[in-house]
């Protein structure tokens, strides 16, 4: 079944993944964290992510994040220029910042925004368009009136995260409410929510053979081999993880060096790689990373794993 890697803002930037699919691999498609507008245009760091000189070779699909029909046609048209035949589009974000204003899970509420970008969707016969969702923002029957709208849309597939936005990644998955849409959807669909194992991944295609793929994000930051043990069959040791991880490592830290302006700085973001590795690590030494300090203790504890 093809794994999708799900974007997460702050982690999987455009280093991380090329990176990712040199050394590890296993991942059908790469979905970039969402192009969104702010102070009337497209942040600078949204639009270096997509350049597609940063992504040459990894199979990638930009993600964007509207909640009016301007913004809506102003990140396609933005995505566009960038050479992209497919984009992705956001209906799953549950950060309150963004849902709040109308996006993300925030937008499953308003059906007729949603119906105009499929009307819009429909018209760019030369662009291919995903959609990735949630049940809703607080209800979590809002997906219905929205998967019959998609239902007549030409996508390549809907990608269902089984909670709602204000539960955020917490509180149970409603598989029963996945199960349904699962039935009703006319698109192939991917699963996305809690995959931490390759069991689970088995766990889910057994349950529901018809899935169109899996995508995993904070499961694959946990364990970037995740995607690849599935793939290949075969467990890999913690020694050929730990080579992996550190090599990994090692790169991203070549390449922010040059563009980060101070040690504090390239600490900060170096730290992030690690942050959901507690299991992989063990915890202390993981504490022993996350309590660094600074650069210099930092780069000690990665060598002592």
């Amino acid at each position: 079944m093809p794994i999708h890697f799900a974007p997460l803002q702050g982690y999987t930037d455009d280093a991380y993944r090329r990176i990712h699919h040199q050394l590890i691999g296993g991942i059908c498609t790469y979905y970039t964290p969402f192009v969104r507008m702010e102070a009337g245009g497209v942040r600078s760091k949204d639009m270096r992510d997509i350049r597609p000189e940063f992504n040459e070779g990894v199979p990638v699909v930009p993600q964007i994040i509207a909640k009016s029909m301007k913004e809506f046609e102003y990140l396609v048209g933005i995505v566009e220029e960038k050479g992209y035949i497919r984009i992705d589009l956001n209906l799953g974000c549950p950060f309150p910042m963004q849902a709040k204003h109308g996006r993300g899970s925030g937008l499953l509420a308003h059906t007729d925004i949603v119906a105009d970008m499929a009307q819009s969707i429909a018209s760019k016969k030369h662009l291919q368009f995903s959609v990735k969702m949630r049940l809703g923002w607080e209800d979590a029957d809002e997906w219905r009136p929205v998967l019959d709208i998609l239902n007549e849309t030409p996508l390549q597939q809907i990608t269902l995260h089984p909670r709602i936005g204000t539960q955020q990644y917490k509180g149970a998955l409603d598989m029963q409410a996945f199960e349904a849409c699962y039935q009703a959807c006319k698109h192939p669909l991917v699963y996305n929510g809690d995959i931490t194992s390759v069991a689970d991944i088995h766990r889910i295609e057994q349950a529901y053979p018809q899935l169109a793929g899996i995508m995993i994000g904070r499961g694959l930051l946990a364990r970037p081999s995740l995607a690849i043990e599935y793939a290949s069959g075969k467990e890999q040791t913690w020694e050929e993880r730990r080579a992996t991880l550190l090599e990994m490592h090692s790169q991203l830290q070549a390449h922010y060096e040059p563009i980060l302006n101070s040690e504090a700085q390239l600490h900060n973001k170096l730290r992030t790689f690690w942050e959901y590795m507690e299991n992989e690590l063990g915890r202390k030494p993981y504490k022993k990373i996350m309590k660094s300090g600074n650069l210099r203790n930092y780069l000690k504890a990665v060598r002592e794993l």
